[in-house]
């Protein structure tokens, strides 16, 4: 007498629905518990409408930023550090200065963010910005 083998079709672990649930669950549960990390940008504190700033127009200091990206202050084009300079000179005479940026709409953001965070690393406390109206 003959033995015949039979073969018998195996189920593909791939086609298991199970498996494929489980691994939707792991996928669900890692992106829950996963700390991301966001970036907050600047921080500036708003003053509250209970109480308005009363600011003295010799305590601020005008500066803009043109379209090309350029820092004019007191009609003389100066480079960043520059800037940094004279406003730490400023912030010796009058420390309750409020600085005052004015941004053109087509000025490159790389700009605005060198200049507002270097104005951040001088520890000045009122620090206003405004887009330039067409």
């Amino acid at each position: 007498m003959i033995k015949r083998f039979i073969r018998r079709n195996t189920e593909d672990a791939g086609s298991s629905g199970s498996l494929n649930d489980l691994s939707f669950l792991l996928i669900i549960f890692f992106i829950v518990i996963a700390g991301f990390n966001v970036n907050k940008g600047f921080l500036l504190n708003l003053p509250s409408r209970d109480k308005p700033v009363v600011v003295n127009q010799n305590d601020i200091i005008k500066c803009s930023l043109t379209a090309e990206g350029k820092i004019i202050l007191d009609g003389k084009e100066l480079k960043s550090e520059e800037l940094t300079s004279v406003i730490t000179e400023k912030l010796k005479k009058w420390p309750n200065m409020t600085f005052l940026l004015t941004i053109d709409s087509e000025c490159p953001y790389q700009s605005v963010v060198d200049v507002i965070s270097g104005v951040k690393s001088l520890k000045v406390e009122n620090f206003s910005f405004r887009m330039a109206g067409k």
